[in-house]
C-alpha cells in the first residue's frame, strides 16, 4: 500500500492557475503509476491525467488537455498537476490515484490507492 495525501487546492478566478501536489508514502513510489481525478456534486468521478511510472508518458481527458500539466519526480516521491487557464466547469474534489503497474488507466476502478482529495473551486 501507498498512502497519498494532496494538496494545493483552492479558490481562484476564471483563467487563473493553481497547482496541486500529491505526496505518497509507503512502498516504492516508482513502482506505480500515478493518476489524477475529480468528482464534482452530484457528477461521477472523472478522469483528468496521469502519467506513467517512469515519467515518460503523460495522458489527459480532451476536456484539459493544452491546459493542465502532470509531472511525477520519483526521488521525492511526488507527482504534481499544475493547471492553467482554469475554468467553472474545472470545479470539483481533486483525487491523487496510484496504480501498481507500468502504466496508468482513465477507469477510477483500476486504482487501488486514493488520497482525501482536495478541494478546488473556479468562479465565473
Amino acid at each position: 500500500q501507498v498512502q497519498l495525501v494532496e494538496s494545493g487546492g483552492g479558490l481562484v478566478q476564471a483563467g487563473g492557475s493553481l497547482r496541486l501536489s500529491c505526496a505518497a508514502s509507503g512502498r516504492t513510489f516508482s513502482t506505480y503509476a500515478m493518476g489524477w481525478f475529480r468528482q464534482a456534486p452530484g457528477k461521477e468521478r472523472e478522469f483528468v491525467a496521469a502519467v506513467s511510472r517512469s515519467g515518460y508518458n503523460t495522458y489527459y481527458a480532451d476536456s484539459v488537455k493544452g491546459r493542465f500539466t502532470i509531472s511525477r519526480d520519483n526521488a521525492e516521491n511526488t507527482v504534481d498537476l499544475q493547471m492553467n487557464s482554469l475554468k467553472p466547469e474545472d470545479t470539483g474534489v481533486y483525487y491523487c490515484a496510484a496504480r501498481e503497474a507500468r502504466f496508468p488507466n482513465t477507469t477510477p476502478y483500476e486504482y487501488d490507492n486514493w488520497g482525501q482529495g482536495t478541494q478546488v473551486t473556479v468562479s465565473s
